[in-house]
């Protein structure tokens, strides 16, 4: 099982046996089936490395391990970047038709950097803070484009997402949240069936069968579906924060902590964007 975003191939830590995390200890739930229950670092190279040792895998204390500090550093460098890059655009691209050109442009490549990462071996540092840059570039025009017509939305997305943020990690750090294989397969179907049902309705919008964005509306039925895609926002994260909790159990390469970044970037930006149509809609309500 891979821990996704909403760009589902990223690949895991351990990629070189193809396996991403979530076979740490076994689970009640899901032990029956599992190949990995009976031996639950069968399947992960770093935990080999401290099982023939004789020891227990361990938070790493050598150098060359990937550390919280180092998923805290890069993280802040990539979401940084992100920021640096909404801010650019935000102030020196006025609303106008050239700057919404700008800001698809920016996300589609961003959307490119994000799949060319995603298929790649090992984590690209040139890759992850190309996509941020550019991300940033297509937040800063439609968080000023929302700004426009929503005064302050921009400013209460951004809280939302750090309330989101920090509820799952309190939720996830207390143990109110296991993170099993069945939870994360439930999770991910639910998932890609809602990135289906969008990639329809925005084919059903552009054609001219659905009217005001169908089911993205700005009336309740777009508020249900906005607080759906944040939840599974949350979700995203859970998946996240698991793999960065087993990476650094398992002593991953330190340079690992580039692919937690760029994790965390995408699933904070998925929830950002969502939260910024949900504000929009319930402003334009009152």
């Amino acid at each position: 099982m891979r821990s996704s975003n909403p760009v589902f191939s990223r690949r895991g830590f351990s990629r070189d046996n193809g396996y991403a995390g979530f076979n740490t200890a076994p689970q009640a739930g899901y032990a029956q089936g599992n190949p990995y229950a009976q031996n639950p670092y069968a399947n992960n190279p770093y935990a080999q490395q401290d099982l023939q040792q004789g020891a227990p895998p361990q938070a790493p204390a050598t150098t060359g391990r990937m550390t919280m500090d180092d998923v805290i550093t890069r993280s802040a460098t990539t979401l940084g970047t992100v920021a640096v890059g909404a801010v650019l655009a935000w102030t020196l691209l006025p609303i106008s038709t050239t700057s919404y050109g700008l800001a698809v442009g920016s996300a589609i490549i961003a959307f490119v950097l994000a799949m060319i990462q995603s298929f790649k071996r090992n984590p690209v540092p040139a890759l992850i803070l190309g996509y941020a840059a550019f991300e940033g570039v297509f937040l800063g025009v439609i968080s000023e484009m929302y700004n426009s017509q929503w005064s302050g939305a921009p400013f209460q997305a951004v809280l939302g997402t750090m309330a989101v943020s920090a509820a799952t990690l309190l939720v996830y750090r207390a143990g109110w949240i296991r993170v099993t294989a069945r939870y994360a397969r439930i999770g991910m179907a639910i998932a890609i069936a809602f990135v289906l049902v969008m990639a329809v309705n925005l084919l059903l919008v552009a054609f001219g069968v659905a009217e005001n964005g169908g089911l993205r509306s700005f009336g309740p039925l777009g508020a249900i579906v906005g607080i759906i895609a944040i939840l599974l926002g949350a979700f995203f994260l859970t998946l996240d924060f698991k793999q960065i909790e087993d990476g650094i159990a398992y002593g991953a390469p330190k340079n690992e902590a580039w692919l937690a970044a760029f994790g965390l970037t995408m699933t904070l930006v998925w929830i950002y964007i969502e939260m910024l149509r949900l504000v929009a809609i319930f402003s334009s309500n009152d």
